[in-house]
């Protein structure tokens, strides 16, 4: 039997994650002893199984369908055909790429001490891993998020994929059956249908349900327009094998049959394994409960980013490492706030938001919201580049935005500038300042600002009585 070993450090980090290895590096750099606890792959489900690898299988995707639409360019259609293996071959390779930033030989090297093993509670003050006993002035749970796999009728019996199995596969799919509309959902069947699979997405609900209806069409008629087969309203009641592929079955009796099935209705928080209620921690149906703070009910532990349900986004998990550490090192007050965060979309066209959908805004200000509308058909670098679909709508109340949706080309980009306005309290007056180079995509934020001028200076008649009365004196 080994003996067991006790540390005593500053500042313990439960996942090696995003939000994880913000907090490593923020405390190490800042002068506090950290230890940095990690059972599986250091960078967590954003490096290896979520962000980059989506990106990347994305970026081929694009790449395939550009050959084969560039005639409205005035260049040849190529085929456009993908080597399925070689495309999986190029995420690894991206992921490899940025291997290094998030390495254990990086945060050893900053004096981080990492254990590669998991974490659990085995008291209020002390978490064991392996022959490691430890106890933190502070410990900061970050161990993320996994895929929720719902009970469907069969679906042990079948063979399925997640976005953390995917990424093995080296032969297409010739036709992918996707069950869940969302974000990871839809991102992977655009990507697969460029690269060559039939694809058909089945949705309980709505698709892209927490988006704003409006710019959630504009995305998914062009989804279906490049051919995948969006079935809304449709819960899967049973999966099963046939002939050699999966058979899913829906509550009306419609049934659809692939070659291969991906699972993407969700995530669950990963708390399983940490004994929580040894150390006086308490959870809620979407993971561990804590205040404004980020202080869960043991008021020696944090917690950050997906482990806590709410907006599962790698930028938020690192925004929560941002607002710990004022805590944990200097004893600051400071608490974690939506009202600013941006979500992104990759699909063609992106969809974008930040702060108050077009609905939330008008249950919350009522007949005190404007909401300005500005369409990309208007911009002349979305007509150069022929990505002239999309629309930008700005949520405003008393000349001061509190939210922005945006469907179409760069969305993820536009929406940079209304994460600033919103994390300031920004006047529309203050964006308006603001000149965007000509021409870029970005003048559509600048022209949707005017949208919400114009009728203040152009229709207003006491406006164009002061212009009169200054041209009449002035010589």
């Amino acid at each position: 039997m080994k003996k067991i070993k006790r540390i005593k450090t500053d500042v313990l980090i439960i996942g090696a994650g995003s939000g994880g290895l913000s907090v490593a590096a923020g405390a190490s750099q800042m002068g506090a002893k950290v230890i940095l606890l990690e059972e599986h792959k250091m960078g967590g489900d954003c490096l290896n199984f979520g962000c980059v690898p989506s990106k990347a299988l994305i970026a081929s995707g694009k790449v395939a369908y550009n050959q084969r639409h560039s005639k409205f360019y005035g260049v040849k259609d190529a085929d456009g055909k993908a080597e399925y293996a070689n495309v999986m071959n190029h995420v690894q390779e991206v992921i490899a790429q940025i291997k290094p930033v998030d390495s254990q030989q990086r945060f050893e090297g900053m004096g981080v001490t990492v254990i590669r093993e998991s974490g659990r509670f085995i008291s209020n003050t002390e978490v064991q891993a392996g022959d490691f006993v430890i106890t933190a002035r502070r410990t900061v749970i970050a161990t993320g998020s996994s895929p929720f796999v719902p009970v469907i009728d069969g679906i042990a019996k079948v063979p399925y994929l997640t976005n953390e199995t995917l990424w093995d596969l080296r032969e297409k799919p010739k036709h992918l059956l996707v069950i869940g509309g969302g974000p990871i959902g839809m991102e992977m069947a655009q990507a697969h249908l460029r690269l060559g699979s039939k694809v058909t997405v089945i949705e309980g609900t709505k698709a892209f349900g927490k988006d704003d209806p409006e710019m959630a069409e504009i995305v998914l008629n062009n989804l279906r327009n490049e051919g995948i087969e969006i079935i809304e309203g449709a819960e899967a009641t049973k999966i099963e094998k046939k002939e050699g592929c999966i058979k899913v079955t829906i509550e009306d009796g419609r049934s659809f049959i692939g070659t291969h099935l991906l699972i993407a209705v969700g995530r669950k928080a990963n708390i399983k394994l940490l004994d929580l209620d040894t150390a006086g921690i308490e959870t809620t149906s979407a993971g561990i409960k804590v205040n404004a703070a980020l202080r869960t009910t043991n008021r020696l532990v944090y917690a950050v980013g997906d482990v806590i349900g709410g907006l599962q986004f790698t930028h938020v998990a690192g925004y929560h490492a941002g607002v710990i550490l004022r805590s944990i090192l200097f004893g600051l007050r400071s608490v974690a706030k939506v009202h600013h965060i941006p979500w992104v979309t990759y699909t063609n066209p992106e969809l974008a938001q930040a702060g108050l959908t077009e609905a939330q805004a008008l249950d919350l200000y009522g007949k005190k919201l404007e909401v300005i509308r500005h369409h990309f058909s208007h911009n002349d670098r979305a007509i150069a580049e022929r990505k002239v679909i999309g629309l930008i709508k700005i949520m405003v109340v008393r000349g001061r935005p509190v939210g922005a949706s945006i469907a179409g080309y760069q969305a993820g980009e536009l929406i940079n500038l209304w994460a600033l306005v919103l994390a300031n309290n920004m006047k529309m007056t203050q964006v308006a300042r603001m000149v965007s180079p000509y021409p870029t995509i970005g003048e559509i934020n600048r022209r949707a600002v005017g949208e919400y001028f114009s009728p203040r200076l152009f229709s207003s008649n006491k406006v164009k009585y002061l212009v009169g009365l200054v041209q009449r004196f002035i010589p």
